[in-house]
């Protein structure tokens, strides 16, 4: 673990341990998210801090004999960590955004918890969170009971389901297994019998949504998507596209889910990525325009140069 996660959990872990005294090992070890060992190692490194002169005075005094953490001579680090504006800002937003979710059903307790954390915060963060507009997708609003319905009563749904990338719309059954807001929009996690996998559905794409008098029965080994980095989950069967990108491209490797990226020297890189839409890689490769090329395929090459010729063309025809 770095020293940049290790050092903001070192100054929340010792304001605790003064404000608890007597806290176990396990107890405390569970709050953090950690081990055992993991927090018995933090202990050790906290018995090394200190005042400067680095005399037994100077230093924390902590031990944690028979499990039980006694802490001592730390009062000058006791106050708790405060939220930094942005920080802050932040969660207000996420907590406003929370609120106009259809589906909560705690309004009032959490505008008490809003006006609470607004007032803790500060005038700065509640200034500068009150400038941005929350608005969660109003276009779910039909699927969204429905669904709601469907995990309440543990009830398989069926879908029809419009597919962009494909331009299509396919009939789906679905064993529904959570839902998840991912930038302002709601999808629903379950277990497709069409694909035999777990998928991710935008509630807005649902065209028409039914819940059908058969129990949810997804398999003992499915596990809802795990969406923290992101929706889109490239296939093995998606096709491999190979891409030459300048410094000024870079961001591909860091934006996008890559299969591979070697470093070429001067900035520039060779990413190795996966998409089952090629209009999709067509749009990225013209946006990327001269900080980057397509390596292969050929056709997806060919294909830039046409549609960057037909581009420039019509530009031509205009001024």
């Amino acid at each position: 673990m770095s020293t940049a996660d290790r050092l903001p959990r070192l100054l929340a872990l010792v304001p605790y341990l003064m404000s608890h005294p007597g806290a176990q090992v396990p107890e405390v070890a569970k709050i953090f998210g950690l081990t055992e060992k993991q927090l018995i190692d933090d202990l050790q490194l906290v018995w090394m801090c200190g005042l400067p002169g680095h005399t037994p005075g100077d230093l924390i005094d902590v031990s944690w004999d028979g499990g039980e953490i006694v802490i001592d001579n730390a009062d000058t680090i006791a106050r708790p960590l405060r939220l930094g504006v942005d920080e802050a800002s932040a969660l207000l937003v996420a907590l406003r955004m929370l609120s106009e979710m259809p589906e909560f059903g705690e309004r009032d307790a959490l505008s008490r918890v809003i006006a609470k954390f607004e007032q803790a915060a500060g005038e700065g963060a509640a200034a500068i969170s009150s400038q941005v507009a929350v608005e969660v997708d109003g276009a779910v609003s039909d699927a969204l009971p429905v669904v709601n319905e469907a995990l309440r009563r543990g009830r398989r749904l069926s879908l029809r389901y419009y597919v962009p990338g494909r331009d299509e719309i396919t009939p789906r059954e679905v064993d529904p297994m959570r839902l998840v807001v991912v930038d302002g929009r709601s999808y629903l996690s379950g277990w497709c019998y069409r694909a035999e996998a777990v998928r991710l559905f935008r509630l807005d794409r649902m065209l028409s949504v039914e819940v059908l008098d058969v129990l949810a029965a997804p398999p003992e080994d499915a596990v809802p998507d795990e969406v923290t980095p992101g929706v889109f989950r490239p296939s093995p069967t998606d096709e491999l596209v190979e891409l030459e990108v300048t410094a000024a491209g870079r961001w591909v490797a860091e934006y996008y889910p890559c299969e591979g990226v070697e470093e070429l020297g001067e900035g520039r890189l060779r990413v190795a990525l996966r998409a089952r839409d090629q209009g999709w890689l067509l749009r990225l490769a013209l946006r990327l325009g001269d900080t980057g090329r397509v390596v292969s395929p050929p056709s997806l090459a060919g294909a830039v140069r046409e549609a960057a010729a037909a581009a420039l063309n019509r530009y031509e025809s205009v001024s």
